[in-house]
């Protein structure tokens, strides 16, 4: 995946991060939130339910790549689509040195946001 302009989105001075994420079956992830800079990421097993704002929810499976800008953009859904099996994706992403991984978005905020997701 080449995406030249999300350059421009990584935050002066950021470091690179780099999770493994696992999911168990069925699990829902992690709730709406945001990251503080761009990330990529790789599906490395298994079935991924993602949505990001603006975006209809997708899934994405083994060998399957996926961005994020980070920012103000909300990442609504990061879940695992197989009820019966673990799901796993790594990512990079980038960030000021300190900054939390994921800041988890208001219920009021979801609201005042609703007309901009896809899936609502």
């Amino acid at each position: 995946m080449t995406l030249p302009e999300a350059a421009a989105r990584i935050p002066a001075g950021a470091e690179a991060r780099t999770v493994r994420v696992t999911l168990p079956p069925g699990d829902p992830g992690a709730p709406p939130h945001r990251h503080p800079g761009p990330l990529y990421g790789y599906v490395t097993e298994g079935e991924i339910l993602f949505e990001l704002e603006g975006e209809a929810p997708r899934v994405l499976k083994a060998g399957d790549a996926l961005f994020e800008p980070g920012g103000d953009v909300i990442h609504y859904q990061g879940a695992n689509n197989l009820p019966d099996a673990q799901s796993q994706l790594v990512v990079t992403m980038f960030a000021p040195p300190g900054t939390p991984v994921l800041t988890v978005v208001s219920p009021e905020e979801l609201a005042e946001r609703r007309h901009l997701r896809v899936a609502d």
